[in-house]
C-alpha cells in the first residue's frame, strides 16, 4: 500500500468529496495536508507513519502569535486521525468521535483491572449507556486522582481521599452540580464494598439542588411555534424543537429516534427510553407531523444512517450528544426572540408537564407521556404550576374587629 503523504492526502480528499463535505471544509483539509507535507520534509520523511502524525499533531503553537492555537490543534488532530485510520485499516474512517473520550483512565495494574470489572458489572446489570458512561467517568476520575497522589492500591485509600477528590473538583464544577458527582460515585464505592468511603461521601454534605425551573409564557410559546412554522429556521431544527415542546422527550431519546419509529398514519412515535429502558408511545400533534414529513421528504440528506435527525453537513450521521439538541433549540429560541429563558430540552420538558397539569391531565398520564419511572416522579412538576398551587391555598381568615 502506498503510504506517502501525497497518496493518502489524495485518498482523504476524494473520500471527503464523495460523501458531500463542503468545499470550504475540504479546502481547510488541503491546507493541513500541505502543512503535514512540509513538516515531513523537515524531518526527512516521505512515507506517513502514526509516529510522524503524533509529532505533527503536537504542534499546537501558532508561529504567527507564539501562543497556543485551538484551531491548529483541531485541524491537525482530525487530519492525523484520518491518516492513521487509512494506514491501519486501508480505509478513511469518517465516523464521528465523541467529545472528551470518557476522560482520563487509570494506568496502575490494580486500578486498570478494577475499572474493567466495574464496566463489566454495569453492562451485565443492563444499565443504560448514558448511566454507564456517567458512573464510569466518575469512578475513573477518582482512581486517577488516587494515582496522582501516589496511591496505586485500593487498600491504601481512606475517607480523606474522597473528600480531597471532591474538593479538587471545586474549581471546575459548580456547587449545584457536585451532587451529581457524588451520586455517580456512590455506586462504584458500593461495588468495591468500601463502606468507609461511602461514609466519607455522606460526610461531605453535598446536597441535591432544587432550582425552580421556569416555563414558557403563552406569548413565548406562540412565538416559538410561529418561528417553527414560518420558515425562519431550517425544517430539521423546527421539527426537533416542536417535538421537545409538545412531547417533553429527553434529548437522548430525540437523538436515538429512527425513521422506523414513526407511525405516520397513526401520528405517533414509539421508542424505548434511553434512561429507563421502558417502551413509550407518544402522540404527534398535526403541526409536528407535517413538519417531520417536510423534513424527511425535502430536507433530510441522503444517507445510510437511519436515525431520524442527522447532521446537515457531511458526514450525515446522527446528532452526537445532548449539546447538539441544545444548540438547535437555542437557535430557534433566538429566532423567535425568546430571550428571557434558556432554550434547552429540560425547560421544554418542564413546560410540557406544566401545560398538561394546567389541562387537568392526571398524573399517571403525565408520567406515561413523559416516560417517567413512576407516578411519584410526575409530582416534581407540580412546583412549577403556580396557578394550580395557588388554588390549593386556603384564604387567611380575617380577625373580627372589636
Amino acid at each position: 500500500m502506498d503510504t506517502t503523504i501525497t497518496r493518502i492526502g489524495a485518498v482523504v480528499i476524494a473520500e471527503l468529496r464523495s460523501v458531500g463535505y463542503m468545499e470550504s471544509t475540504i479546502g481547510q483539509y488541503g491546507k493541513t495536508i500541505k502543512a503535514l507535507t512540509e513538516y515531513a520534509k523537515r524531518h526527512g520523511a516521505n512515507a506517513y507513519t502514526p509516529a510522524l502524525g503524533a509529532g505533527f499533531a503536537s504542534m499546537t503553537t501558532s508561529p504567527r502569535t507564539g501562543r497556543f492555537s485551538a484551531q491548529r490543534r483541531f485541524d491537525y488532530r482530525r487530519l492525523v486521525a484520518l491518516f492513521d485510520s487509512y494506514v491501519t485499516t486501508g480505509r478513511v474512517d469518517l465516523s464521528m468521535r465523541r467529545r472528551g473520550g470518557g476522560g482520563p483512565r487509570p494506568t496502575s495494574a490494580q486500578f486498570v483491572v478494577l475499572n474493567d470489572s466495574w464496566e463489566s458489572d454495569m453492562a451485565e446489570r443492563g444499565l443504560a449507556a448514558a448511566t454507564r458512561e456517567a458512573y464510569g467517568r466518575t469512578a475513573r476520575g477518582y482512581l486517577c486522582f488516587l494515582e496522582s497522589r501516589g496511591t496505586v492500591e485500593l487498600d491504601d485509600a481512606d475517607g480523606g481521599t474522597v473528600l480531597e477528590f471532591l474538593r479538587s473538583l471545586s474549581p471546575r464544577w459548580a456547587k449545584t452540580t457536585l451532587f451529581w458527582v457524588v451520586s455517580n460515585l456512590r455506586p462504584f464505592l458500593t461495588f468495591i464494598n468500601r463502606a468507609d468511603l461511602i461514609d466519607a461521601v455522606n460526610l461531605a454534605g453535598v446536597k441535591r439542588p432544587h432550582p425552580i425551573v421556569p416555563v414558557l409564557g403563552d406569548d413565548d410559546h406562540r412565538r416559538i411555534i410561529a418561528a417553527c412554522t414560518s420558515g425562519i429556521v431550517c425544517v430539521r431544527d423546527a421539527a426537533i424543537t416542536l417535538l421537545a415542546l409538545s412531547t417533553g422527550l429527553r434529548a437522548c431519546d430525540i437523538i436515538a429516534l429512527r425513521l422506523g419509529d414513526i407511525d405516520w398514519q397513526g401520528q405517533t412515535i414509539s421508542l424505548v427510553q434511553q434512561k429507563t429502558g421502558n417502551p413509550l408511545t407518544v402522540p404527534l400533534i398535526d403541526v409536528l407531523t407535517s413538519t417531520l414529513a417536510d423534513y424527511v421528504v425535502h430536507e433530510r440528506p441522503e444517507t445510510e444512517d437511519d436515525h431520524l435527525f442527522v447532521r446537515r453537513v457531511a458526514p450525515h450521521v446522527r446528532l452526537r450528544d445532548h449539546a447538539s439538541i441544545h444548540r438547535v433549540t437555542a437557535t430557534v429560541f433566538t429566532a423567535a426572540e425568546v430571550t428571557d429563558v434558556k432554550g434547552g430540552t429540560r425547560l421544554l420538558r418542564h413546560n410540557a408537564a406544566s401545560r398538561m397539569l394546567r389541562a387537568a391531565t392526571p398524573l399517571p398520564t403525565i408520567a406515561a407521556v413523559l416516560g417517567l419511572a413512576s407516578e411519584e416522579s410526575a409530582k416534581q412538576y407540580m412546583n412549577i404550576d403556580d396557578e394550580r398551587l395557588l388554588r390549593c391555598v386556603l384564604p387567611v381568615p380575617q380577625s373580627a374587629r372589636p
